[in-house]
């Protein structure tokens, strides 16, 4: 039976050797397929093969023990970096000032284990949602600016720091009124002008804090773009610190990655589309890139429901368009970078 290569399923059996159309030998006759070798069909643009269908089995998502067992590692440290940046926010809020010792008594121990991991989608999409959404978010900027600088090419000490001052750039939010944090609807334009102040409430609490000046100009500059467009200065990026321009990345991320009480968080690969449209002049394009790059491999064999209801599993990115990569339900591969009116609703481990 001939049947085109978009429907082809594990366990389905070659009946014929299986050529590209330079005649280069791709797959042997008898050869039971798997996921990995359906990519390598797609990828030589073979169209058809002839094979002994499988019966088929549904789809279980699972996740692989080692990954698993990382997590498990990892978490604990997480629900640790959270507290404490929710006592040192307190505290900032009482005084007006940290325990700068706080800061590395929680990076330390995380980044050592942060290196261990190579799929940093896991690791976001096995962060609580229910934690309060500024201390969350905060530790999400300070762990994925810690990685965007890493894949910059910055030194482990470089990246640290990268990572430490994204941890602080929010804490400046204590100053500003609960009301406004926690506001369901938009902000009104002055509710929003004394929301931006939270930018200079951090650059004044971390100099109180700490002889770092640099996780003091993040907390300042974070909302700063490349255009000039952003604040509090509206300068351009020759005068934004490439570690500002590294946490504005992480933190538009995380912000449209999260619930907030005004927004759901959206579909990871909708908020990567996102960020790659805001490379061409809001965003650094550096960081942007280098963050896409690398968290793209890891949405392979993440499992998803569509917008059709169906569960599958992510097979292979699309070179045609990164953010529309092509799913295994089982029943079928669905490219949803041709099925235009499918899309992603949910990405889970």
């Amino acid at each position: 039976m001939k049947v085109h290569v978009t429907d082809l399923k594990p366990g389905d059996r070659l009946m014929e050797d299986t050529f590209n159309e330079y005649g280069l030998h791709v797959l042997q006759k008898g050869t039971e397929l798997n996921e990995e070798e359906i990519r390598k069909l797609m990828q030589h643009g073979v169209n058809y093969a002839d094979i002994d269908p499988a019966v088929h089995q549904p789809v279980i998502p699972m996740i692989h023990p080692l990954q698993h067992e990382l997590l498990l590692k990892t978490k604990p440290l997480i629900e640790q970096a959270v507290d404490g940046f929710e006592s040192m926010y307190l505290e900032a809020l009482a005084t007006g000032r940290f325990n700068e010792n706080v800061v590395d008594d929680i990076m330390e121990p995380l980044v050592d284990q942060l290196k261990e991991h190579k799929d940093v989608v896991s690791l976001m999409l096995c962060f609580d949602q229910n934690d309060d959404y500024t201390y969350n978010h905060s530790m999400q900027v300070g762990i994925l600016s810690y990685y965007i600088a890493s894949w910059l090419g910055f030194s482990r000490e470089e990246a640290y720091e990268a990572g430490r001052a994204g941890y602080l750039h929010d804490i400046g939010k204590c100053q500003i009124p609960g009301s406004l944090l926690n506001k369901p609807g938009k902000l009104t334009p002055e509710e929003f002008e004394i929301m931006k102040q939270h930018t200079t409430y951090g650059y004044e609490i971390i100099r109180s804090s700490t002889v770092d000046t640099i996780p003091a100009l993040v907390a300042l500059q974070h909302h700063e773009r490349d255009d000039g467009s952003g604040y509090p200065h509206a300068i351009d990026k020759k005068e934004i610190h490439p570690f500002s321009r590294i946490t504005a990345v992480a933190d538009v991320f995380s912000a449209m990655s999260m619930n907030r009480v005004y927004q759901s968080k959206q579909e990871l690969l909708t908020v990567m589309r996102e960020l790659h449209s805001m490379s061409f002049g809001k965003l650094s394009a550096n960081a942007t890139q280098a963050f896409i790059r690398h968290m793209l491999p890891n949405f392979i064999g993440k499992h998803v429901i569509l917008t059709t209801g169906e569960t599958g599993t992510i097979v292979m990115t699309n070179p045609a368009d990164f953010f529309r990569p092509l799913v295994n339900t089982g029943d079928r591969f669905i490219d949803l970078s041709s099925e235009r009116d499918i899309g992603i609703d949910q990405i889970f481990l």
